[in-house]
C-alpha cells in the first residue's frame, strides 16, 4: 500500500484540502466506484456460507481488556481473543489501538479464520483522536458549519491512521438539562442546531466515500431520549409524549440518517417504562420502516444485559432475545447474542432470517469502509507517525477553539487587552492547568499535553507585557483525576490567597481561570450544584476588590449557574474546554488577535431551580404577569429568564441590524419565502456576527406552538464601517410539527418571522402567512 506525502503546507490550503477531501486518497478506487449489486452479491454469497455460530460472531464486539471506557467487571482480562477471531466469533473491537496491534488482529481474521471476513475496529473519537479539539458542546458554539466539519475530518484523518474504522460519535442528543454531564458531547438545547451539528459532523467523518483513507465510519447516539434523563442524573429514566420526542429529541437523528451516518447506538435509558435497547418501536420501526436507514445499530456498553437490571428482562437468555428483536444488531461487551443466539433459534424465538439481516447490516459498512477490498489500508506504521499530532491539525485545533470561544461580558471595554496595559496577573486553579482543557472522552490524548492558559498569555505577550502568575488555590484535593477516579473538592485550604491578592494588587489588569476540570464533565459526571465548585467564587470577590480590571476565564464542559460570580469580574470568556491549542486560542481572544464571535448552544441557568431552562417554550394559558400579585407562570424569587441565554454572545465590535424584509406575505404549500436583513458593523473592530432567524407558528390546529423556534442561522464577516445583506429561505416543511392526528407536516396558517444576535434579542420581526 502507498503512503502518501504530507508535506508541510499552509493552514489555509489545509483547510481547502481537508473540507474538499482530496489529502489523503488511497491508491485504490476502493469500493466507492462498486455498484450496490455487487455489494450485495458479495455479502449474499458470504452469507450463503458462514455457519450460525460465524453469524452471531459478527453481530459481537469486545473490548481491549486493557483499555476501558465502560463498567470494569464486564471486560474479561483472560479472553483468548486471537483464537475468538479465528473461529470467527468477533466481528468488532473496540479500543484496540494503533497500527501495529489492529494490523495483527486483522491478519488473524484476514488469514486464519475460515471466511476471512475483517474486523472493524471502533473507539471513541468523540472531540479528535491525538490532536485534540474543543469538545462538541464547544465548537456548537462556533455556530460555524465548516468548523464543526473540520474538527471531526482531523479527528478522523488521525483515527484512521492509528488503525481505527469506526468511532462512536457523534453525540446527537439534545440536551436541556447542565446537571447531566454529557452534555458536553452534544450541540445543547435546540434542535435546528442540533441537526445542523449533526451533519457536519458525519460528512466530516466520513466525507463522501468511506473506502477513502482518511475517513471512519460515524455512530449517530444515543438512541434516544438519553439527554432527557430525569434530574439530569446520568442512566436515569426519561419519561416524554411522542409529540415531545418527535418533535425535540428524535430530529437531530433523522437528520444523520439523511446525512447517510453509517451507524447508530441505541441509548441506557428508557423513556415511557421502555429500554431503548430493546425498543423495536424505537430501533425498528421508526428508525427502519419509518426512516430508511440501511446501516447496523450497535448497543452502548452491556446496555443489553441490562434489561435485567431494568426488570424487563429475567434471565440473560431474555435480554439477548429483547436486543434482537428490537433490532440492536451488534452487542457491545455483552457476548449474548454469541452464548444465547443458538437456543433462541432452536426455540423458534428468533428466525434465522432475522440474523441474516443483522449480519448483512454489519458486512455492508465493512464492505462500504473498503475492507474486503484492502483490509490492511487503516494499519499503515508510517502513515500513523506522519499524520498523528501532525502540525496542521494543532493550527486547525487552535482556529476552531477561538471561534469556539463566548464573551459573555465586557464591561468598559476591558477587553481585548492593549498595550496600555503593562503587567498582567494570570491567577487561578486552571490557570497553568495542562489537563483540564483536554476534557472528557479525550480519545488517545496523552494528559498534561494542551496548551496551558499561562503559557498561551505568555508567550503571545512577548515582550510587551509582564505576566505574574498565582494559583491563589487549588480546585480539588486529589488532581490530577483518570475517567474513573472521584473529585474532591478543595473546600478549606486558602494558603495561596495571599499570593494572588498581592500578584493582582501588583497588576493593571488579571485574568482569572476558573470552573471545571476535564472530568467534572462527561460520562456519569452528573452534578446537582453546577455552580463554581470550592473556594472559586471567594478567591473571584477577593481579587475584585483589589479595584483591578478583572478577566474571568471560564473553563468548563457545560453551563454553570454564575449567578454569585457574574458581579465579580468586568469581562467573561467561556473557554469551555477548547482541546490541544487551548491558551493559544484564548490568547487570541484576549489580545485582540481574534474577535470572539461565538454563541451559547444551551442557556446558562439563573439558578438550578429553574432546570431544564430553555428557549423553546410553549405558551401558556397564564403567561408571566409582571404585577407581583398577579397570576402567572412565574418564580416568586428569581426570574423566570436564564442568565444567559441561548444563542448570547458578545463581540469587540457592535452589530446594528435593519432593513428588514420578506419576499411574500402569502406563500402556498409549495413555494418558498425569502427573509432578508442588513447587518452593519457600526463598532471598532472587523468582527464576525451569528445572524439567527426565529419563526412562531402563531396559531396551531388544536396543538400549543413554542414562542419561538430557530430555524436559520449564518455566520457573517464584516469589516468594521461595512455591513451586509443576509437572506434565508424558509420554505413549508422547515415550519412541519407533529400535528394532532399525529401526521408530521405543515399547517395553514399566520407566523412571526424575528431575526437577530440571540433568542432574547430579536429586533427584527414581520409576519407571513401560509396558506393550502
Amino acid at each position: 500500500m502507498r503512503t502518501l506525502p504530507f508535506k508541510r503546507i499552509s493552514f489555509s490550503s489545509l483547510l481547502i484540502i481537508l473540507i474538499s477531501f482530496v489529502i489523503m486518497q488511497s491508491c485504490s478506487s476502493g469500493d466507492g466506484t462498486n455498484s450496490n449489486n455487487e455489494m450485495e452479491k458479495k455479502v449474499s454469497e458470504l452469507i450463503k456460507q458462514m455457519t450460525l455460530e460465524e453469524k452471531l460472531g459478527q453481530l459481537n464486539q469486545f473490548s481491549n481488556p486493557y483499555i476501558s471506557t465502560g463498567t470494569s467487571e464486564s471486560l474479561e482480562q483472560n479472553q483468548n481473543y486471537d483464537d475468538m477471531i479465528r473461529k470467527g466469533l468477533v466481528g468488532s473491537f473496540l479500543n484496540v489501538l494503533g497500527a501495529e496491534e489492529t494490523m495483527r488482529l486483522q491478519k488473524i481474521a484476514i488469514e486464519e479464520s475460515r471466511l476471512g471476513i475483517p474486523i472493524i475496529f471502533g473507539y471513541d473519537v468523540i472531540h479528535g483522536y491525538k490532536t485534540m479539539f474543543p469538545i462538541p458542546l464547544a465548537d456548537a458554539a462556533s455556530f460555524d458549519r465548516e468548523a464543526m466539519k473540520l474538527s471531526t475530518r482531523i479527528a478522523a484523518t488521525e483515527a484512521s491512521a492509528n488503525g481505527i474504522h469506526w468511532t462512536f460519535a457523534p453525540m446527537v442528543d439534545i440536551s436541556r438539562d447542565p446537571r447531566w454531564g454529557r452534555i458536553m458531547e452534544g450541540a445543547g438545547e435546540d434542535v435546528f442546531l442540533g441537526e445542523q451539528a449533526a451533519i457536519a459532523r458525519i460528512k466530516g467523518f466520513q466525507g463522501d466515500d468511506l473506502s477513502e483513507a482518511g475517513t471512519i465510519a460515524a455512530c449517530a447516539k444515543h438512541f434516544a431520549a438519553y439527554g432527557a434523563a430525569y434530574g439530569g442524573r446520568d442512566y436515569n429514566m426519561a419519561d416524554m409524549s411522542e409529540r415531545m420526542m418527535r418533535e425535540v429529541y428524535l430530529p437531530p437523528f433523522k437528520a444523520a440518517v439523511d446525512a447517510g451516518v453509517a451507524t447508530f447506538m441505541s441509548a441506557f435509558n428508557t423513556n415511557g417504562g421502555v429500554p431503548a435497547s430493546g425498543d423495536k418501536w424505537l430501533q425498528t420501526d421508526v428508525l427502519r420502516n419509518e426512516w430508511g436507514f440501511d446501516g447496523f445499530v450497535v448497543s452502548d456498553w452491556t446496555s443489553v444485559t441490562e434489561l435485567m437490571a431494568h426488570s424487563v428482562a429475567e434471565t440473560p437468555y431474555d435480554a439477548a432475545f429483547s436486543g434482537l428483536n428490537a433490532g440492536v444488531d451488534m452487542d457491545m461487551m455483552g457476548r449474548l447474542y454469541l452464548d444465547y443466539g443458538q437456543k433462541l433459534i432452536d426455540d423458534k424465538k428468533i428466525t434465522i432470517s432475522q440474523i441474516d439481516e443483522m449480519v448483512k447490516r454489519v458486512l455492508r459498512i465493512k464492505y462500504k469502509l473498503g475492507l474486503f477490498t484492502n483490509p490492511y489500508q487503516y494499519h499503515d506504521k508510517k502513515r500513523q507517525e506522519e499524520l498523528t499530532l501532525h502540525p496542521d491539525h494543532l493550527a486547525a485545533s487552535r482556529d476552531v477553539a477561538k471561534k469556539s470561544i463566548v464573551l459573555l461580558k465586557n464591561e468598559n471595554n476591558v477587553l481585548p487587552i492593549t498595550d496600555k496595559i503593562k503587567r498582567i496577573a494570570v491567577i487561578g486553579p486552571l490557570a497553568n492547568d495542562k489537563d483540564a482543557p483536554l476534557g472528557n472522552w479525550r480519545g488517545n490524548s496523552d494528559p498534561n499535553t494542551a496548551v496551558s492558559l499561562l503559557e498561551g498569555i505568555t508567550k503571545a505577550a512577548e515582550n510587551k507585557f509582564e505576566i505574574v502568575y498565582a494559583e491563589g488555590c487549588k480546585l480539588t484535593t486529589n488532581y490530577p483525576h483518570t475517567f474513573f477516579s472521584p473529585v474532591e473538592i478543595n473546600n478549606n485550604d486558602r494558603s495561596g490567597f495571599a499570593e494572588a491578592i498581592s500578584a493582582a494588587k501588583k497588576a493593571d489588569a488579571v485574568i482569572v481561570a476558573l470552573g471545571e476540570t476535564a472530568y467534572m464533565s462527561g460520562e456519569c459526571r452528573s452534578y446537582a450544584d453546577i455552580s463554581l465548585k470550592g473556594l472559586q467564587v471567594e478567591l473571584l470577590r477577593e481579587i475584585k476588590k483589589t479595584g483591578k480590571p478583572v478577566i474571568l476565564a471560564l473553563f468548563t464542559g457545560r453551563p454553570l449557574v454564575l449567578t454569585d460570580a457574574v458581579e465579580h469580574a468586568d469581562a467573561i470568556l467561556n473557554c469551555w474546554l477548547l482541546g490541544s491549542e487551548s491558551g493559544n486560542a484564548i490568547a487570541d481572544v484576549v489580545f485582540g488577535k481574534y474577535n470572539p464571535s461565538a454563541k451559547l448552544p444551551a442557556s446558562f441557568p439563573y439558578h438550578v431551580g429553574q432546570i431544564p431552562v430553555f428557549y423553546e417554550e410553549l405558551p401558556t394559558g397564564r403567561p408571566n404577569n409582571p404585577d407581583p400579585f398577579g397570576f402567572g407562570t412565574k418564580y416568586r424569587d428569581i426570574p423566570n429568564e436564564p442568565l444567559f441565554a441561548f444563542g448570547y454572545g458578545l463581540s469587540y465590535t457592535t452589530f446594528e441590524y435593519s432593513n428588514f424584509s420578506l419576499s411574500k406575505t402569502n406563500i402556498s404549500m409549495s413555494e418558498t419565502i425569502e427573509i432578508k436583513a442588513t447587518i452593519a458593523n457600526t463598532g471598532q473592530y472587523d468582527g464576525e456576527e451569528v445572524v439567527q432567524l426565529y419563526i412562531r407558528d402563531l396559531i396551531g390546529n388544536g396543538v400549543s406552538r413554542p414562542l419561538k423556534q430557530l430555524k436559520g442561522f449564518e455566520k457573517v464577516l464584516i469589516k468594521k464601517g461595512e455591513k451586509t445583506e443576509v437572506t434565508f429561505t424558509i420554505k413549508p416543511g422547515d415550519l412541519a410539527f407533529y400535528r394532532l392526528d399525529k401526521t408530521f407536516g405543515p399547517e395553514a396558517g399566520k407566523f412571526e418571522v424575528f431575526v437577530g444576535p440571540a433568542s432574547n434579542n430579536l429586533p427584527l420581526k414581520g409576519t407571513f402567512e401560509l396558506t393550502e
